[in-house]
């Protein structure tokens, strides 16, 4: 079974969750529509680590995952607002 940890609540099975899209920063406030086009529908897919949201139904969390999406590894977790902790070495 494949776990997730959810920063609330310690490991749960991945079932428990649901993917909410990369971590992207939004453009400035007055930017064209070819910007925010940019921006809502466009993703450089290009696979590495990457920052991400994820939401835990069974408690309605939202947190942040570092997820290394080439190799499907889950770095660390962390709820938003707060600072990614220190990564662990293998």
């Amino acid at each position: 079974m494949k776990l997730l940890t959810c920063p609330v609540n310690g490991p749960r099975p991945v079932s428990e969750f649901v993917y909410g899209g990369e971590v992207r920063v939004e453009p400035p406030e007055g930017c064209t529509d070819r910007e925010w086009a940019d921006h809502v529908f466009n993703r450089s897919g290009i696979p590495g680590v990457k920052i991400e949201w994820w939401y835990h139904m069974a408690s309605g969390t939202w947190f942040h995952a570092k997820r290394d999406v080439t190799h499907d590894r889950v770095i660390a977790t962390w709820l938003p607002g707060e600072a990614p902790p220190a990564e662990d070495t293998p």
